[in-house]
């Protein structure tokens, strides 16, 4: 039975981020690659590695279900390395007041992007206080665009503002729209999943692992009672 040698490769990641994202779906094999767009030979061979592992079972009607997420949640975060992993594009704003400056990136319709990092925490669960501010762009072309409609300076090194082109585009899986005041539904901002939040800051340097334990009550708070203990159920 084929087989990955790491369960933290990129490829093999996207499947952790749809059962952690959605812990108590039931998946077919077809139905997750399609979710993830990889092939079903790919997502056979890292779920057969899973179940190896016990992180997911068969069901009786011959579906697939995490049955691990919070170890493999911690596991898959203690491996990433979120700022050697990721090209990080430098760019300056005056604007001192975060709220501010998350304010104007509201204001902008249309655009793909999303926060992470203690800016994302500081909409999600608010615990740390960020001095930078990191967004996930799909290239340098929109991270230029972006950075053109918020009057953001490039700067060599030692930006306020960090665009961030990932390592592979499923950090965008999940992503939420998240309403910041005055509440209304133009007034709303992109965030990474709670999950790919929690792994970005959990080895990230300047305060990440604090708030990430911040942001994992939160998260099994939002999980509620599909967990027991180490279950999903």
């Amino acid at each position: 039975m084929r087989q990955v040698s790491n369960i933290f490769e990129t490829k093999a990641t996207r499947v952790l981020r749809a059962l952690l994202t959605n812990p108590a779906k039931e998946w077919t094999i077809r139905g997750l690659a399609t979710e993830v767009n990889i092939s079903p030979g790919y997502a056979h061979a890292v779920l057969s590695t899973l179940t190896q592992y016990s992180y997911v079972t068969r069901t009786a009607n011959y579906k697939i279900k995490i049955t691990n997420p919070i170890t493999l949640l911690r596991r898959w975060a203690a491996y990433h390395q979120y700022d050697k992993m990721n090209k990080f594009l430098e760019y300056y704003t005056f604007e001192r007041e975060i709220d501010k400056f998350i304010q104007k990136l509201a204001q902008l319709k249309n655009q793909n992007y999303a926060l992470t990092v203690l800016a994302g925490a500081y909409l999600i669960a608010p615990h740390v206080r960020p001095v930078d501010i990191h967004i996930y762009i799909h290239n340098e072309k929109d991270a230029k665009t972006l950075a053109e409609n918020l009057n953001l300076q490039p700067i060599p090194k030692g930006g306020n503002i960090k665009f961030v082109i990932p390592y592979d585009e499923g950090v965008f899986y999940g992503q939420q729209s998240i309403t910041i005041p005055p509440s209304s539904d133009s007034n709303k901002v992109n965030v990474v999943s709670d999950i790919q939040l929690y792994v970005d800051l959990y080895n990230y340097p300047a305060r990440g692992l604090e708030a990430a334990e911040h942001l994992y009550q939160h998260l099994i708070q939002k999980w509620g009672k599909t967990i027991v203990g180490e279950q999903i159920v």
